[in-house]
């Protein structure tokens, strides 16, 4: 018997994210999402995009999101460097 982890045994690096709210957020607030990125889009959406360390850290910030009150319109886990585009599982798609 091997004794070794296997690879979904292991702990998720820290991940990407994409948060999408409706209603743009007021610059004051900006720091309180700490090293997330925050951008006004042109919908009157705000989206926040960055790194969030583990599921704790996100829960943590969904919480924050919650306080402002504004509406949680998509949280997607996307590739490191891409445009936004989310990160699809692919065991979950069921066009078969």
């Amino acid at each position: 018997m091997n004794d070794t982890p296997a690879a979904s045994d292991t702990p998720e690096q820290p991940g990407q994210y994409r948060i999408r709210l409706q209603g743009h957020l007021d610059d004051s607030w900006a720091c309180w999402f700490g090293a997330l990125t925050v951008t006004l889009a042109e919908n009157g959406e705000t989206l926040l995009t960055g790194p969030i360390v583990d599921q704790a850290a996100l829960h943590g910030l969904l919480r924050k999101v919650r306080d402002l009150g504004m509406p949680l319109l998509e949280i997607c886990r996307i590739e490191p460097g891409s445009v936004g585009q989310p990160k699809l599982n692919p065991s979950l798609n069921t066009g078969e």
